[in-house]
């Protein structure tokens, strides 16, 4: 088809311009990266990614992807020099996956739901793992390198696949009124334990992980959501009070009461 060849020459130019890039010609920043320099860079591109889709801006989304192209370019063009793996093997890796993991399109399977669907990727993602051994943790494939929200929304899955569980979302309310308890405990102490702290802030993060998980909702979206409320209602704030510097002058009764009618009004 056209459209295929078009994709597939634009695909291959970019793979073209990432080598020459990196060549002993090229760009003195490109050649200088590793794959731990451009890790933030790979993040970054990622949450581009969301803020495009969520303004629903898709010329800016068209971007984006671009730019999160570009980092898988960068990784396997390095992995290539290395020896490591080649663009074609990531591509190649991902097709076999994709046919293995759709029995019901590519096979004799059977999933008229999304339900059947995921429940079919799940069990054949297990058996491409290699069986646990008797000592090997329940918690093991939950990865320590990825965003701490997931890594406890994961934590909390595995702990209930065994029944060791909040029994519903109000539990976990109550837990965290328990938890900002022992902050304001460890806050009231002289002098402040900080590693103390951080710790008992830390279950309160996690137990409000959990309770995104109970209520099925992704709290890194949640977070989002509310960053961007957060935004649009200071930003109000500073609106009616005539800008930054105003508000600057501003007390503490002022600045409540241009909060609290930024909330009325968003």
């Amino acid at each position: 088809m056209p459209s295929q060849t078009h994709e597939t020459t634009s695909l291959a130019e970019s793979i073209a311009l990432m080598a020459r890039l990196r060549g002993p010609d090229g760009c003195p920043w490109d050649r200088a990266q590793t794959f731990d320099t451009i890790k933030r860079h790979t993040l970054e591109e990622t949450y581009e990614v969301f803020d495009a889709i969520e303004r629903r801006v898709w010329p800016d989304l068209k971007d984006e992807l671009g730019d999160l192209l570009l980092q898988v370019l960068f990784y396997a063009q390095m992995a290539s020099e290395a020896g490591y793996f080649t663009l074609e093997d990531v591509a190649a890796n991902l097709n076999a996956k994709l046919i293995r993991r759709h029995p019901h399109i590519f096979g004799d399977a059977t999933a008229n739901t999304p339900d059947e669907v995921k429940q079919n990727w799940d069990a054949i993602k297990k058996l491409e793992k290699p069986a646990p051994t008797a000592q090997t943790s329940l918690l093991d494939d939950v990865q320590r390198h990825q965003p701490a929200f997931s890594e406890a929304t994961k934590l909390g899955k595995r702990a209930a696949s065994v029944g060791f569980d909040w029994p519903d979302p109000i539990g976990l309310v109550h837990k965290l009124h328990e938890e900002a308890d022992e902050v304001a405990a460890e806050i009231a102490r002289e002098p402040i334990d900080h590693a103390a702290l951080e710790s008992e802030l830390g279950d309160i993060l996690f137990t409000a992980v959990n309770l995104s998980r109970h209520l099925n909702l992704d709290p890194e979206f949640a977070l989002r959501t509310a960053n961007k409320k957060f935004r649009q209602r200071f930003q109000l704030m500073e609106k009616e009070a005539g800008g930054a510097e105003t508000l600057r002058a501003l007390g503490p009764d002022s600045l409540d009461a241009l909060w609290r009618n930024a909330k009325h009004n968003s």
